[in-house]
């Protein structure tokens, strides 16, 4: 199946937020610092934060009608708009600086991060006619370079080059698509981390950009026609003056843009005015006559209908009906088309169905006891992906369903990839783990042959760190998968400082995959955690729904558990333990640090969802009801209000030390959540802990952030837990909180 580029899919919240420091002095670089001899770090006088009269009424099934105080509600204004929050940002920014100026060995651990990231870093290949397109990274370059060569083992081009863009490496290139003759690409510009894409056209013997350019683009495939005249794409009306980075994505809807017009002239394919929640995007089929559209109202659950782009005046056939299930396109053989659905089997299936009997499903690949996470038709065969206790594992089967082998991969790890064409044998796939960066293999799907296409240089050596999993208990039974991994001269010792990262929700997995940020914590001494919490997909749907709605206490009772497993296993103690999330994960690490302050020394909330009363009034906010529920649902709203981060800060007691990050262009998860939550967190009696809020300029929620900004990021993050678990720079040093 074609690959079909949708930055920023509305069926997921979190991205991974890639920053760096001015070079530092060569008297600081390389020099650790050991925290035993380094002087005490006073918390900081912490800027006023007005508190406004604002309350709201809700409806609750327990309790009736319930007043709820908001006495922050004006830092949910837009610091482009509002010079009030403004001046707070930057009145927060400055103390937070301050403190974080004063942390041993930062500096060298800005330094190393950057040794530790500068490696040769490509894209997976993607063939159009003769040409195949990829990225590449040198190693430090705040953005990736997308190149072109007329052949795979032909000499390459820099084709788009996003680092001239900006000064500052916040300008991104977003996404791509090549035309299927490889002559022209359409490509997504990304303005500051924020979620709007504006859409080019280039010629690609050329190099020149076309007159075409296509704006209010957000969580939108492109997918060109098959004769290049064209491409579909989806948009959303523009947003009143003031409003595009705050106000509700309503009224989506698919058009389609012809190759030299201009976007007023684009045909309206598909729209529904009358549901205005109701999202709709499409792809072409890999045959080019048919387009295949979906429709949701937010993060779980899709219709699909099928449009014969040959018949005149056509109308779209039902395939399936409402938002209770997921179904994803895998490829069609003339009118008998192959889809990924869990309807009928929460581990997914592959079924056929053919559009004059669209009722009847007839299954290609029957559910498994692993489920399934993605399917591509290419080379005459279908191969079909799925976890393994987390890991990847992956399959080749015929066309009608009859395995034939098992691709072998590397080790334990994330395997991705696999895209192409049903005509060619040809295909690509990456393989990465928690200690090796990922390597890109060609892979023949008629032979079985894997063959290294790109493997990046290294800096140090994988074969220094261990990577395990293990299981352990949580509520109600749960068996939740565990991720460890450490360098080899680490044991348990009982005080080791240990980061769990977790996330559990919207059915996103955090799979053991490779990042220098995790390898830097390593190297230090520290030991780095996954947990696979439930409302993740790791077992499927029903490890989904476990995690979800009525039942996400059950995700923040998976990450207690995870901190004390991690105790029990002799590893690490509350003074030593520090918790890491983003997106839902930042609101996991909120509710978990309001819930069991005393377990974590530390904790890093990262761009979190954290007043889950008022989240579906913003943006993307209201698809994520689909997980969170609605706060209007007398029962959703106790729920709600029970584990809201915001609403629920203890009113005295020691709270872990605490470093909030968000971007104040984050139109994703507005800033406004975290402004608020430390709002909060600093009124209230904490302890002698720091409540910290770090707020990135240009940065968004995470995708298109250059790499100079993680670097800075991370290496804020890194000295401010590793002083707070007690692990200096070399990782020698431990003390007590």
């Amino acid at each position: 199946m074609r690959r079909v580029f949708a930055t920023l899919s509305i069926l997921a919240i979190a991205a991974c937020s890639p920053g760096e420091r001015d070079a530092v002095s060569s008297d600081q670089a390389g020099a650790p610092v050991d925290i035993e001899q380094a002087p005490p770090i006073r918390v900081p006088d912490y800027p006023q934060s007005r508190r406004v009269d604002q309350s709201d009424v809700y409806r609750s099934a327990s309790h009736g009608e319930v007043e709820v105080a908001d006495p922050y509600r004006w830092l949910e204004a837009d610091v482009r708009v509002s010079e009030e929050v403004a001046a707070w940002v930057e009145a927060q920014n400055a103390v937070t600086q301050a403190y974080l100026d004063q942390l041993p060995g930062r500096d060298y651990i800005a330094e190393r991060l950057r040794e530790l990231w500068n490696y040769e870093r490509y894209g997976l290949p993607e063939r159009a006619g003769e040409r195949y397109f990829y990225t590449r990274n040198d190693g430090l370059q705040d953005q990736s370079v997308l190149y072109v060569a007329e052949g795979l083992e032909a000499e390459p081009r820099a084709l788009i080059d996003p680092n001239a863009w900006s000064g500052d490496g916040t300008t991104a290139l977003a996404g791509w698509e090549p035309s299927p003759d490889g002559a022209m690409l359409v490509y997504a510009v990304q303005e500051g981390g924020s979620d709007w894409r504006t859409l080019r056209v280039l010629d690609i013997e050329t190099g020149e950009d076309l007159a075409d350019e296509i704006s209010w683009v957000k969580f939108s495939p492109i997918s060109w026609a098959v004769d290049g005249s064209g491409f579909f794409y989806s948009r959303y009306p523009q947003p009143e003056e003031g409003e595009a980075f705050t106000a509700l994505n309503l009224n989506q809807a698919i058009y389609f843009h012809a190759i030299g017009t201009d976007q007023s002239q684009d045909r309206l394919i598909q729209a529904d005015p009358d549901n205005p929640q109701v999202s709709w995007r499409g792809s072409v089929s890999d045959d080019g006559r048919y387009l295949i559209i979906n429709s949701s109202t937010g993060t779980d659950g899709n219709g699909v209908h099928v449009l014969d782009l040959q018949a005149d005046a056509a109308d779209p056939v039902l395939i399936f009906e409402g938002f209770a299930n997921n179904h994803a396109y895998v490829g069609n053989l003339g009118t008998t088309f192959l889809f990924h659905t869990d309807l009928g089997a929460p581990n997914g299936r592959i079924v056929a169905v053919d559009l004059s009997d669209p009722s009847s499903l007839t299954d290609v690949v029957a559910e498994g006891a692993d489920p399934i996470t993605g399917a591509d038709h290419l080379g005459g065969h279908l191969v079909v992906e799925t976890m393994r206790d987390v890991a990847s594992a992956v399959a080749v089967y015929t066309e009608t369903g009859d395995l034939l082998r098992e691709v072998e991969l590397p080790g334990l790890g994330v395997a991705s990839g696999f895209s192409g064409s049903p005509d060619r044998a040809e295909t690509f796939y990456s393989f990465e783990s928690l200690n090796q960066p990922a390597a890109l293999y060609r892979y023949d799907v008629e032979t079985g042959e894997s063959t290294v296409f790109r493997a990046p240089e290294l800096t140090f050596d994988p074969e220094e760190y261990v990577v395990t999993q293990t299981f352990y208990d949580s509520t109600g039974g749960a068996r939740i998968p565990l991720f460890i991994a450490h360098h080899r001269d680490v044991d348990p010792n009982g005080a080791r400082p240990t980061l769990i990262y977790g996330y559990g929700g919207f059915a996103i997995t955090r799979r053991p995959d490779f990042d220098p940020r995790r390898l830097q914590w390593m190297e230090m001494g520290g030991v780095y955690a996954i947990a696979n919490l439930r409302g993740g997909s790791a077992y499927g749907r029903d490890w989904h729904d476990a995690g979800r709605l009525a039942e996400k206490q059950n995700v923040f009772d998976d990450f207690i558990n995870a901190g004390r497993a991690l105790i029990e296993m002799g590893w690490t103690s509350p003074d030593h333990l520090a918790i890491h999330g983003r997106s839902n994960g930042g609101l996991l690490v909120g509710a978990v640090a309001n819930q069991a302050p005393e377990l974590f020394a530390a904790a890093l909330p990262a761009v979190g969802v954290m007043d889950m009363l008022r989240f579906n009034q913003f943006t993307a906010g209201r698809f994520w009801v689909d997980d969170y529920g609605s706060p209007q649902d007398p029962e959703m709203f106790d729920v709600l209000y029970g584990y809201s981060p915001y609403h629920n800060v203890p009113e005295d007691g020691e709270y872990p030390a605490t470093l909030i990050t968000t971007a104040d262009t984050d139109d994703r998860v507005v800033p406004g959540h975290s402004f608020k939550y430390a709002a909060e967190l600093q009124a209230s009696n904490t302890g002698d802990a720091p409540t910290l809020i770090r707020i990135e300029s240009s940065a968004g929620h995470g995708a298109g952030t250059p790499v100079s900004k993680l670097v800075e990021e991370a290496a804020d993050r890194w000295a401010f837990i590793a002083y707070h678990t007690g692990l200096d720079s070399t990782g020698r040093a431990e003390r007590s909180r």
